[in-house]
C-alpha cells in the first residue's frame, strides 16, 4: 500500500523510475517523514513548496525563483544577493553542505545562478557565481563540485594581486550531462550537451556537444555516438 503510494508521488513529481521491490517499508516511512519535515521548514523559511534540509541559511529569498519539488540539502547556505533572479527550476536538488556565494566583494554585485529542470548537485558542491553560472536541463553531478565564476588581475606588478580586481566571463552548462566527483569549473568554461565530465577534471575551455573530456586541463577524450 505505502510503495504504491510512494510510486504514485514519484510519478506525480515526474520521475519515471520503478522502485525496486527489495526496497524495505521502513525506508519509504522514513523518507516520507522525513519530506514532510522538509516541507515544513521550507515553507517557514520561504513561504514555497520547496524541501530544505536542517540548519540551512537562505539569504534574500525573495530574489530566488524556486521551482516545484526543489530540494535542498542540510547546512548549506544560499546567498541570494545577486543582479538577477537566482533560479533553480523544477526537482532541483542541491546537496547537503553546498554553498551558493553570488556576492564575493562589495566592489561587484554578483550575478548568481540558473539551474534547470531536473538538474541536481552532490554534496559539499561549492558555486562561485559572481560572474554568473548557467546549467541546463538534467545535469546530474557528484559530490565535491566547484565553480569559480571570476578570475583575479595580476598583470601589474607595481600592485597587489588582491587591489587589481577581478575578470568575469561566467561559466555555462548545457543539457543532459554526467560531471563526476571533484570537478573544478573555471571562469569562461562552456561544456556541450549530451556530455560526460570525468571525475576530478579542471574546466577551462570550450567543449562541443557529445563528449567526453577529463584531465588536468580538460580535454576531449572520446566523442559520443
Amino acid at each position: 500500500m505505502i510503495k504504491r503510494f510512494f510510486q504514485k508521488m514519484l510519478a506525480n513529481s515526474g520521475k519515471s523510475y520503478q522502485i525496486d521491490d527489495r526496497i524495505p517499508t521502513r525506508l519509504i516511512y522514513v523518507t516520507l517523514y522525513n519530506r514532510m519535515i522538509m516541507l515544513v521548514r521550507g515553507f517557514l523559511k520561504t513561504g514555497k513548496k520547496v524541501f530544505i534540509g536542517c540548519n540551512t541559511k537562505i539569504l534574500n529569498s525573495r530574489n530566488i525563483v524556486f521551482g516545484s519539488n526543489v530540494t535542498i540539502g542540510s547546512y548549506c547556505e544560499l546567498d541570494g544577493f545577486a543582479s538577477e533572479k537566482i533560479v533553480l527550476g523544477d526537482c532541483v536538488k542541491i546537496g547537503s553542505y553546498s554553498k551558493l556565494l553570488s556576492t564575493s566583494h562589495f566592489s561587484k554585485f554578483g550575478k548568481g545562478l540558473v539551474m534547470g529542470n531536473n538538474s541536481a548537485v552532490g554534496d559539499f558542491t561549492h558555486f562561485g557565481a559572481p560572474g554568473g553560472i548557467e546549467i541546463g536541463n538534467d545535469v546530474i553531478m557528484g559530490s565535491y563540485v566547484s565553480f569559480h565564476s571570476e578570475n583575479h588581475n595580476f598583470g601589474d606588478a607595481s600592485k597587489l594581486i588582491r587591489e587589481q580586481g577581478t575578470t568575469s566571463k561566467g561559466i555555462k552548462l548545457g543539457n543532459n550531462i554526467w560531471v563526476g566527483a571533484k570537478v573544478t569549473f573555471l571562469d569562461g568554461c562552456s561544456v556541450g550537451n549530451n556530455s560526460v565530465v570525468a571525475a576530478g577534471a579542471v574546466v577551462n575551455g570550450s567543449y562541443p556537444d557529445n563528449v567526453v573530456i577529463g584531465g588536468i586541463p580538460a580535454k576531449v577524450i572520446k566523442t559520443l555516438a
